[in-house]
C-alpha cells in the first residue's frame, strides 16, 4: 500500500490533509479515486491507515481509519556522516542508507574527496537528497524520513561529538592490520535507544591526519572486515551489520 508523510499539522485525530508534489502523485500516477487506502506518517510519532474521501483543487482529504504500529525504525539511533564520493555515489548511500534504517546522513568535506560542492548550488543538491530519502522511506515503509544535513568540514563534525552516544569511523588501516572486532565490541555495548555517529571516507579513505584528528577526539577507528569495501558500500555493510545485530539477531 502506498505511504506518504505529512507535516504534523496536516494530521489531526480524524482526517490527514495531503498536498503539494504527493497530490500529483495520487491522482495522477497512482490515479487513485475516493475509497482507496493509503498509508500517512506524521514523520515523528503517529502511522494511520487512510480512506480518500475526496478531492480538492490541490489537496486530497482522507479519513483515518486506524492507527498503525510505528516499529519500522532501527532500535539504536544511527547517523552517517559520508565523504563526498565522487560522481551520483552519495545519492546511493542515501537511497539505500534509508531504506537500511539511518536516522541522518552528514555529508562531509574530505581531504580526498573528488567533488566540492559549490555553496551556490548546495541547496539544489540537499534538495534532491531530500527528496530521495523521502521516496525511499515510503518504499520501504519507514515510519520517519531520515534528516540530512548540510555539508561539514572535519572540524565541524568533530565539533558534533558530544551529540552521541558512540563515534566511530571506517579505517582500512585496522583491516590491513588484522583488527577485526571493534565494529562488534562497540555493538556489544551499544543499547537500545542509544545514537550512533559513524564516519566513512571517499575513494582513497581517510589521509593520515584525518584519522589522526578523529583518534585524538575520541572516534574508534573500526575495520570493515578483511576486505576493502567502495565508499558507497561501507556505510550499506555498517547499518546491514547494525540491523542484524539489534533486530534479527537479538
Amino acid at each position: 500500500m502506498q505511504r506518504y508523510f505529512v507535516a504534523k499539522e496536516q494530521m489531526n485525530d480524524h482526517m490527514v490533509l495531503i498536498y503539494g508534489e504527493d497530490v500529483k502523485h495520487i491522482t495522477r500516477v497512482m490515479r487513485m479515486t475516493e475509497g482507496d487506502h493509503i498509508i500517512c506518517s506524521n514523520n515523528y510519532d503517529r502511522v494511520c491507515l487512510c480512506e480518500i474521501d475526496h478531492f480538492e483543487d490541490d489537496q486530497v482529504v482522507a479519513l483515518i481509519i486506524e492507527d498503525l504500529p510505528s516499529d519500522s525504525e532501527l532500535p539504536v539511533n544511527v547517523t552517517i556522516a559520508q565523504a563526498l564520493p565522487k560522481g551520483d555515489k552519495l545519492d546511493l548511500v542515501i537511497q539505500k542508507g534509508t531504506e537500511l534504517g539511518a536516522a541522518q546522513f552528514i555529508p562531509v568535506q574530505g581531504e580526498r574527496s573528488i567533488v566540492k560542492w559549490d555553496g551556490k548550488k548546495e541547496d539544489k543538491r540537499l534538495d534532491r537528497l531530500n527528496k530521495i530519502a523521502k521516496e525511499a522511506a515510503e518504499q520501504s515503509h519507514r515510519s520517519r524520513i531520515p534528516v540530512i544535513k548540510s555539508l561539514h568540514s572535519m572540524g565541524q563534525l568533530i565539533e558534533r561529538k558530544s551529540e552521541f552516544d558512540h563515534v566511530l569511523f571506517a579505517y582500512e588501516e585496522k583491516g590491513k592490520s588484522g583488527e577485526h572486532k571493534q565494529l562488534a565490541n562497540i555493538l556489544a555495548e551499544a543499547k537500545i535507544g542509544e545514537s550512533l555517529l559513524f564516519v566513512v571516507g571517499p575513494e582513497g579513505g581517510f589521509s593520515e591526519g584525518e584519522a589522526n584528528k578523529l583518534s585524538d577526539a575520541g572516534f574508534i577507528p573500526c575495520s570493515l572486515g578483511p576486505r576493502i569495501l567502495r565508499a558507497e558500500t561501507a556505510p550499506l555493510y555498517i547499518l546491514s551489520t547494525i540491523s542484524y545485530y539489534f533486530e534479527l539477531e537479538r
